[in-house]
């Protein structure tokens, strides 16, 4: 159960950071940009935050490709996905 709530955070923060590609008058180059400097910064890192906790994909890079996307919105995103998924252990250890 905990790893459905942690795919369901992750898969929510993504989609919304998706949704800033467009604006009312076409696509945002920056933050196009943002995303794609994201991916590449979590590609060559290695950074993968299913991983880590502990959910492992079957298609290779994705877990990368997908926290480069995170990591594109910036430090408060990436620390409320990582809080709630540390909520999610905490509780579960209870």
């Amino acid at each position: 159960m905990d790893k459905i709530l942690i795919v369901a955070f992750i898969t929510e923060a993504i989609w919304e950071t998706l949704k800033m590609i467009k604006e009312p008058k076409g696509i945002n180059i920056s933050r196009v940009g943002a995303m794609l400097l994201g991916i590449l910064i979590a590609l060559a890192a290695g950074v993968d935050i299913f991983e880590i906790a502990g959910i492992t994909l079957g298609i290779k890079f994705l877990g990368s490709i997908l926290t480069g996307l995170l990591i594109s919105r910036g430090s408060n995103l990436v620390h409320d996905v990582l809080g709630s998924i540390s909520s999610v252990y905490q509780n579960n250890r209870k």
